[in-house]
């Protein structure tokens, strides 16, 4: 059995899960990015015992990417199983990332998943999977992203019970930052006071704001002992920004905590 991965809960999220999961009920987990929606479901698999199938959404992604397709090998055509499929069939935790950034077909065939048949149509196999008891369907999106333009239909969400993520208050934050990370409680705490004041000048126009794992990575980058102010720098400014005027500002800001 794979070790639990640490994880420090900031609401009920746990108990909610494993609720879900023992009712037969998939979720959904909504929040911006790198707030700990994937460090949940992995963290959660592992706690009820259960292997862990994670599929990462994007535009591309259709169907057959996930249920399977017929393939020609050694002048022979055979089925491959695709990942929603292999985790139907295994019982698994099956995670889908970001599911708005998928094609509409992707939702449709996930439908009778997340309904009282909880079964697997797949047409191209002629097969009909039905999940067995220990099989958890989790997605997640993150709302407003690009400006709305990908949501999920009100129809969708519906069918899930859903959590809300969003980034945790400041000591919270920095407990998460040092249990992840190992480094000094004051780095961790410098890093969650550094976010939070970026998160609150919205005036500089930053289309995400500075995410619990970026502030995970720049506390291993510090721990490692590369000096706070370029460790910041390279794990927070950069990825949050190219406009030469804004990173200043944010280098100005590092100087006063760092």
């Amino acid at each position: 059995m794979n070790p639990v991965p640490w994880y420090r809960e900031t609401g009920h999220e746990c108990r909610v899960f494993e609720h879900a999961a023992a009712n037969q009920l998939p979720l959904l987990l909504k929040g911006p990015t790198g707030c700990g929606k994937s460090r949940l479901v992995e963290h959660m698999a592992a706690r009820l015992e259960r292997p862990l199938v994670t599929v990462a959404c994007h535009d591309d992604t259709a169907a057959p990417d996930l249920l399977g397709r017929w393939l020609i090998r050694g002048g022979e055509t055979v089925w491959e199983d695709g990942p929603v499929t292999r985790a139907v069939r295994q019982g698994a935790v099956l995670y889908i990332d970001e599911i708005a950034e998928a094609r509409p077909d992707v939702v449709v065939v996930l439908h009778p998943l997340t309904d009282h048949r909880r079964q697997l149509f797949l047409d191209r196999h002629d097969e009909v999977l039905a999940a067995p008891d220990s099989f958890v369907l989790v997605v997640s999106f993150n709302p407003g992203y690009q400006r709305g333009i990908k949501e999920m239909k009100p129809s969708t969400r519906q069918r899930f019970v859903s959590l809300g993520f969003s980034y945790p208050d400041v000591q919270v934050e920095a407990e998460i930052v040092a249990g992840e990370t190992g480094a000094s409680s004051e780095t961790a705490a410098r890093l969650a006071a550094l976010a939070t004041k970026i998160r609150a000048l919205e005036h500089l126009g930053l289309s995400e704001r500075p995410s619990t794992r970026l502030l995970v990575h720049t506390a291993r980058l510090i721990d490692s002992g590369l000096e706070p102010r370029l460790a910041c720098r390279v794990g927070l400014v950069e990825p949050l920004t190219d406009d030469p005027e804004v990173a200043g500002a944010l280098r100005d800001l590092i100087q006063l905590v760092f």
